[in-house]
């Protein structure tokens, strides 16, 4: 059993490691910077170690300053949330280097996954369904316009080393192709130093659906169903729920076992998430994230398991407290992500809170690390909470959203609260009849026009 466990984070993600390390009876470590020598999982962790000035790659993304922490507190292992060092195959490389546990994936599945191209070429491999595309990456204009021509457009420009929707680009038609080719491409050096490009057919109306993947190294790995992440803005979620409304029990067997078996042909670890395009009844893999998501409060909600207790565990060695068999769906759960951003341009609005209280009673649980009083630092995400809450089916868990706005008070700032209050006013949003399009041509009609 570890002893000690650093916390390679911040805000609401960092509480709710250390929630996990004090049930395990595990002292944990936080981390922050200068800016954050208030915030709530400092003061919330056994103990404090201040890395470095606000700017992240000073601080949380410092990879020495990191190290050395758990050298001078003594930690054996690093949680590193998500974001930030959670997906860096070289921070595991060094961490392990230093003889201590990385609570996560192996380097090298985080390298394989994090090459969009490689990542394909892999899944393709295991058997995994995916997105009809070039072999690899496109090295020219030419070779771009001739597989446009081939696949059919719309066809999707991707950045190999790409997320978060930067280095993507649609090309509608071959009159499109060069411009987005090269946006692609500049945008990928310019957020990853690397230029390296691939194409994809461009599906017309999919959702977005994740499997949960979990895998304890040794060849066994289970799937914990799907997540819906279709409303989306920029390719950033807003809104997620579990199971997806539009997924049959058969198809969740059938996607998931296949998730599932490729986990464990890979002898994967940990928490994992396999993400698809679905349209018209199938899957089409389109990236891996190996960390923590978000979003996973929604899959411990209709599952009753707590995934950070089992990212602890496998990491030290011990298997999995559950198989596939004690897997069962309880209910419906949705989780939105409440951003301190002002409506409609969604422009960050960091500043002091004063006042604030957290919805509460049956089925709502709120993922937050604000307080009265506490001064949202200008230099992070904007991302303050997540709301979720659980239901016996949807329409229960819908109210019971509508519910817990109400009751939530986030003053002295503006947050996302009014965006999800008008979402909820939408009959699309109570069928669960919308695709991954639906949310920008809302916000276009609504908040934008």
């Amino acid at each position: 059993m570890f002893d000690k466990i650093l916390i390679a984070n911040r805000g609401e993600i960092a509480l709710r490691v250390i929630r996990a390390c004090r049930e395990m009876g595990i002292a944990s470590v936080a981390v922050h910077s200068t800016a954050d020598s208030d915030a709530m999982h400092v003061r919330m962790a056994d103990e404090t170690i201040c890395i470095g000035p606000p700017p992240s790659p000073q601080s949380y993304l410092s990879i020495p300053a990191i190290i050395a922490a758990c050298e001078v507190t003594g930690a054996q292992a690093i949680h590193p949330g998500y974001g930030f060092l959670s997906e860096n195959a070289n921070f595991v490389q060094v961490v392990e280097d230093h003889g201590l546990t990385f609570i996560g994936p192996t380097a090298e599945h985080i390298r394989i996954m994090g090459d969009k191209i490689t990542a394909k070429e892999t899944m393709i491999k295991l058997g995994v369904p995916c997105v009809p595309g070039s072999d690899g990456g496109v090295p020219d204009l030419e070779t771009a316009k001739r597989l446009g021509e081939e696949m059919g457009y719309p066809v999707i420009i991707k950045a190999t080393a790409g997320g978060g929707g930067k280095g993507m680009k649609v090309a509608e038609s071959a009159a499109d192709m060069e411009k987005a080719f090269m946006t692609a491409r500049a945008e990928g050096k310019a957020n990853f130093g690397n230029d390296e490009v691939y194409i994809e057919k461009y599906l017309q109306k999919p959702r977005h659906i994740e499997i949960q993947v979990f895998g304890d190294g040794k060849g066994n790995a289970v799937h914990l169903a799907e997540r819906d992440c279709s409303l989306q803005r920029r390719h950033q979620k807003v809104f997620e729920e579990a199971p997806g409304p539009a997924i049959t029990p058969e198809e969740r067997a059938r996607i998931g076992k296949i998730c599932a078996e490729a986990m464990a042909n890979i002898n994967y670890i940990g928490a994992g998430t396999v993400e698809f395009l679905y349209e018209d009844g199938e899957f089409y893999f389109i990236e891996m994230n190996t960390r923590l998501q978000v979003e996973h409060p929604v899959t411990e909600s209709i599952f009753g398991v707590d995934l950070v207790r089992e990212q602890i565990r496998v990491a030290e060695g011990l298997p999995m407290s559950f198989t596939q068999d004690d897997l069962e769906i309880n209910g419906h759960s949705i989780e939105v992500r409440i951003n301190a951003e002002k409506l409609p341009n969604f422009s960050p609005c960091p500043g002091r809170i004063t006042q604030y209280h957290a919805p509460g009673g049956l089925g709502v649980r709120m993922d937050s690390a604000l307080y009265d009083g506490y001064s949202i630092p200008p230099y992070y995400d904007s991302l303050i909470g997540k709301l979720i809450v659980h239901g016996r089916d949807r329409n229960e868990a819908l109210a019971r959203l509508n519910r817990a706005l109400g009751e939530l008070i986030v003053d002295g700032i503006d947050t996302t609260v009014p965006l999800f209050r008008a979402l909820l006013e939408e009959q699309d949003i109570h069928t669960g009849e919308y695709n991954i399009h639906w949310l920008e041509k809302w916000l276009d009609r609504t908040f934008e026009a």
